[in-house]
């Protein structure tokens, strides 16, 4: 096996070590990290609850490999269900959730290749929901960590079951095969895979001190030899790296003036806390650069963004992020909108 390997910040996606970062490889149960995020999405919307009952498909319950072993025509919860992906790695339980999100598994696989487009996984293709082989099915390192990144950062109500160690179903409990969640009180997920064709793969994750990290490895030959070399890597970057807030979520980056509104200026703030992750005892210099329409008219509304802010560090972009109006600037009275309009005429 051709093995690849990441590490990188959690926070921001940015790989600190690799090798053959974007060589692409077969992921195997790794997929279900995939089909994880589409589930979660499908929460977070409503389009289905974590108390839906499905009823197991034979499509399903035939699935070969990994198993949760649940029974054709039974009716099992979501919940359970994302229990037996996850925890057991059960390709049965995996395809019932994809029906269920989906009607099929063929439209679900279709999903899985447009959200893996979303999120900047370019070097990924799909074939199936469980990570069965085929020619066409193919995740690299790079996007592994960007996928997983996601699902922490995205879902953290739902990525506590990636630290649970058993499951028992069926009179059966099956341990979490991620060796690290024994090993390592910091490691809490993420996913394992293997087939003889894609060797011994795991997705891993660790916060320390505030600082998360992931770690890819791929095409190894044992699971010590995934773990060995998982470990190695989110020990180098704990060691050699740290991460810094650099802005607060809510904290103006910069004052806009407003046209048209009850208010002449606004700030414009970021929704979520920026982190960098340089080396220790380097952070670089940081800059940030606006892209902004030419004229902001009012109404704005809190939610909507308004712009971006390029984050630069030692003059390389590290991160984009959209920028939102600190608060809601109604419309100005008629006399501010006749006023405004005549001043941007001339303007």
């Amino acid at each position: 096996n051709r093995m690849a390997l990441v590490v990188c910040s959690g926070s921001l996606d940015r790989v600190l070590a690799g090798l053959e970062p974007d060589s692409r490889q077969e992921p195997a149960s790794l997929t279900k990290l995939m089909t994880a995020y589409l589930v979660f999405k499908a929460l977070k919307e409503g389009r289905i609850k974590l108390n839906d009952n499905v009823t197991i498909s034979e499509h399903a319950w035939k699935m070969e490999g990994s198993k949760m072993f649940v029974e054709v025509g039974k009716q099992v919860s979501v919940e359970n269900l994302i229990q037996g992906m996850i925890v057991q790695s059960g390709n049965d339980a995996t395809v019932a959730l994809a029906e269920h999100v989906a009607g099929t598994e063929p439209t679900f696989v279709q999903m899985m290749n447009n959200y893996a487009k979303q999120l900047g996984m370019n070097g990924s293709h799909f074939m199936n929901a469980a990570g069965m082989p085929d020619p066409q099915h193919y995740i690299t390192a790079r996007d592994a960590a960007i996928l997983a990144s996601a699902i922490i950062r995205e879902f953290p109500e739902y990525y506590k079951w990636y630290s649970q160690k058993e499951f028992s179903w069926n009179g059966i409990t099956q341990q979490n095969r991620n060796g690290l969640l024994w090993r390592d009180p910091t490691v809490d997920g993420v996913k394992t895979g293997h087939t003889d064709t894609a060797g011994y793969c795991l997705i891993a994750s660790a916060k320390r001190d505030g600082m998360r990290l992931v770690s890819v490895v791929l095409g190894t030959d044992s699971m010590k030899a995934r773990e060995d070399a998982s470990a190695a890597l989110l020990n180098y970057g704990f060691n050699f790296y740290e991460s810094k807030r650099l802005y607060g979520a809510g904290t103006p980056l910069t004052q806009v003036k407003v046209w048209k509104g009850e208010l002449p200026e606004v700030g414009l703030v970021l929704k979520d806390d920026l982190y960098v992750t340089s080396q220790r005892g380097h952070t670089g210099s940081v800059k940030a650069e606006f892209e902004l329409p030419k004229t902001l008219v009012a109404p704005l509304a809190a939610d909507r963004p308004v712009g971006k802010a390029k984050i630069l560090v030692d003059g390389a972009v590290i991160a984009t992020h959209d920028l939102y109006p600190q608060q809601a600037v109604p419309a100005g009275g008629i006399f501010r909108r006749a006023w405004d309009s005549m001043r941007l005429w001339f303007n």
